[in-house]
């Protein structure tokens, strides 16, 4: 049976300053790229770092910087399996690495005590900035973390607190004309899907939809709006239950991507994906391959990370310009199931 091989002992500067023959001050001038070594000297570190399989430790150079930094960003979202929050991180890296910054990514589940767990971790990781979609509820620890001077963005919910960058989108006007276009459709009982409450993307959403209610002249109905949704199996049981009334819904607006995957399952199930309407606010994988293909609001999730990005690496570099609130705005893409009409009375 073969044998894991043991970890090996890395080789060390001083390694590296004996097989080329200079001194460990000239290796580190070489490996941080400081100058002030000659040409051969330089070939002769590089050459034996190679040969040896040096590799600089970063944690012991951060503390050597005159800046402290570690060349390294947290990034805190809810649900890294969310199509939404995997495109964020996709961004935000992908900006990221053009400054050589390392993203150090993990999901707080929306739950304020693994928040909690996971800002002191990547504190004590010596982060130089965090973007972090905060959890629910009060924000003291994102505000006592900022207080020490750290660098952040929230993305996605707006800061209870001062003094703090934030990028988020279109939330409550996006979703008052999806309603809208419901309206404009035909539908007079139009349905709303919604995720947690105690979320602000979540009840600026609600508030979007009764706006596009009162605009078009339609009524609240109590039985028609769900919220305090969680994923896809409690979309699914409270579209079975709205699709159950006695006069159910002609047309459902749902608040959150895999609020929208529960409730197409339902429609396709019983055979009326092509007898109610149905937008969703956020897109995901496949929504345009489905008969009908889905409507969606769409965020601009690159731009809102690249933006988030910016910010954080502006701040780490020292900008101390009065805090920015940037919205990028969402998009209404018609793709067939927000245009059907109501089946005739």
């Amino acid at each position: 049976m073969t044998q894991v091989p043991a970890r090996r002992i890395e080789p060390t500067m001083r390694d590296v300053a004996a097989l080329a023959g200079v001194s460990i001050k000239t290796v580190s001038r070489v490996i941080n790229d400081q100058g002030g070594a000659g040409a051969d000297v330089v070939e002769r570190v590089r050459a034996a770092a190679q040969s040896l399989g040096y590799r600089p430790n970063l944690s012991a150079s951060s503390l050597r910087r005159s800046d402290r930094r570690s060349a390294t960003l947290g990034v805190l979202v809810e649900d890294l399996s969310n199509p939404f929050d995997a495109a964020l991180l996709r961004a935000v890296e992908e900006r990221a690495r053009r400054d050589r910054v390392l993203v150090l990514a993990s999901s707080a589940e929306d739950d304020i005590d693994l928040q909690r767990e996971q800002l002191e971790s990547l504190a004590g990781r010596r982060v130089d900035g965090i973007v972090v979609m905060a959890a629910s509820g009060q924000q003291d620890d994102l505000q006592h973390e900022r207080s020490r001077g750290t660098p952040m963005v929230l993305v996605d919910r707006p800061p209870t607190f001062s003094d703090t960058d934030s990028v988020t989108t279109t939330n409550r006007e996006s979703s008052r004309q999806a309603v809208l276009q419901l309206a404009a459709y035909g539908h007079r009982h139009i349905a709303f899907l919604g995720g947690r409450e105690t979320v602000w993307t979540s009840q600026e959403r609600r508030i979007g939809y009764l706006e596009g209610l009162a605009q078009a002249g339609l009524r609240w109905r109590d039985e028609s709006v769900c919220t305090d949704l969680k994923g896809v199996d409690a979309a699914e049981r409270a579209v079975a239950g709205l699709l159950d009334l006695t006069s159910p819904p002609t047309a459902i607006f749902t608040a959150q991507n895999l609020i929208t995957v529960g409730a197409m399952r339902v429609l396709l199930a019983r055979g009326w994906q092509h007898r109610v309407a149905l937008i969703g606010f956020d897109d995901f994988p496949l929504a345009d391959m489905l008969d009908p293909a889905i409507t969606v609001v769409r965020q601009d999730v690159p731009l809102i990370g690249r933006t988030a990005a910016d910010l954080v690496l502006s701040r780490i570099e020292g900008d101390r310009s009065p805090a920015v609130h940037a919205v990028v705005p969402a998009e209404l893409v018609r793709r067939g199931s927000g245009e059907l009409r109501p089946p005739p009375s």
